[in-house]
């Protein structure tokens, strides 16, 4: 009996104890599973992320971030919370996801080495201008936008380098086949990116985001946009270098949502415009949207997610 007994009486807690080391093991062996493995798979991952949170992204953070802003700027919003520079550049990136992994997948050591040329630029010309005035006229930041760096904001290539590959993108789609011609491009591109800079400028001086001391332009010198044509002109002849054009047209065919941060800017800037009666900034704000309609990027269902 001892010896049937034995054994009986010592498999039970053994067996319990490795069934109580094995499960989380397994739980995390499962969690695991579902992670991406390869860089497809990530991409998949952010697409589906994205795609899913279309509404939220694309409309809802531009329209809280537009009455936030002018609450902040009409001291509706009390401290710490007015102007919090890091509430502001969550804003920002999450209204630049889109556009973010729209372009992920055409991204390979070439455009990265490239983007970092032009991630070079973007502080080099601030960092001169701040200093000097030139070459969009004299300026300082007057609202923190997080830690800065001889009076430029360690963020500027988030603010700036979007707005120049929005500008790009939309001309492909709005030129076609005419895209390929290189200077037409670059025409194109350079008219496009000081178009959202005379939507931009006045509405971040009517908020206070940066003071130019005045200028003919709702507060804006005309020597700004002198000095946005050099910067897109810059931008346009280094994407051109960082990117296929074929790539691009390519993902821009397949992915639906890679425009909605232009999205968030006519609406954002636009309704920041708007409420100071910056006509003509809002007037060109909506024709950017105009410019998505025809272009098939502006998605009427975005506004009526319920549908």
């Amino acid at each position: 009996m001892t010896d049937e007994s034995g054994p009986a009486a010592t498999d039970g807690p053994t067996a319990t104890a490795a069934e109580g080391t094995e499960e989380p093991a397994s739980r995390v062996a499962a969690a695991r599973a579902r992670l991406p493995d390869t860089r497809s798979e990530v991409e998949g991952l952010l697409d589906r992320l994205v795609r899913e949170n279309r509404f939220t992204i694309a409309v809802l953070f531009p329209l809280v971030g537009a009455v936030a802003l002018v609450g902040s700027a009409e001291g509706w919003v009390p401290d710490p919370l007015a102007f919090n520079p890091w509430f502001v550049l969550f804003g920002v990136l999450v209204m630049r996801s889109p556009l973010v992994v729209g372009v992920l997948p055409s991204i390979d050591r070439r455009a990265l080495g490239w983007v970092g040329v032009l991630i070079g630029y973007t502080y080099a010309i601030e960092l001169v201008g701040v200093a000097t005035g030139w070459p969009y006229g004299g300026f300082e930041y007057t609202v923190s936008l997080g830690p800065m760096l001889a009076g430029v904001p360690l963020a500027l290539p988030v603010f700036f380098i979007p707005l120049v590959v929005n500008a790009y993108l939309l001309c492909l789609l709005l030129l076609g086949p005419r895209a390929e011609n290189g200077w037409l491009r670059l025409a194109t591109v350079i008219a496009a990116v000081v178009a959202m800079d005379v939507v931009l400028d006045p509405g971040a001086v009517a908020l206070g985001f940066w003071d130019f001391g005045g200028g003919a332009f709702f507060g804006v010198p005309l020597s700004n946009y002198a000095g946005w044509v050099l910067s897109a002109t810059v931008a346009v002849v280094t994407l051109d270098q960082a990117f296929a054009l074929s790539d691009l047209r390519a993902r821009l065919r397949d992915c639906e949502f890679m425009l909605d941060d232009m999205v968030s800017f006519v609406i954002l800037w636009g309704g920041i415009n708007l409420f100071y009666g910056n006509l003509v900034p809002a007037a060109v704000a909506a024709a950017f949207g105009v410019g998505l309609v025809r272009a098939d990027r502006f998605d009427a269902r975005l506004f009526a997610p319920w549908t």
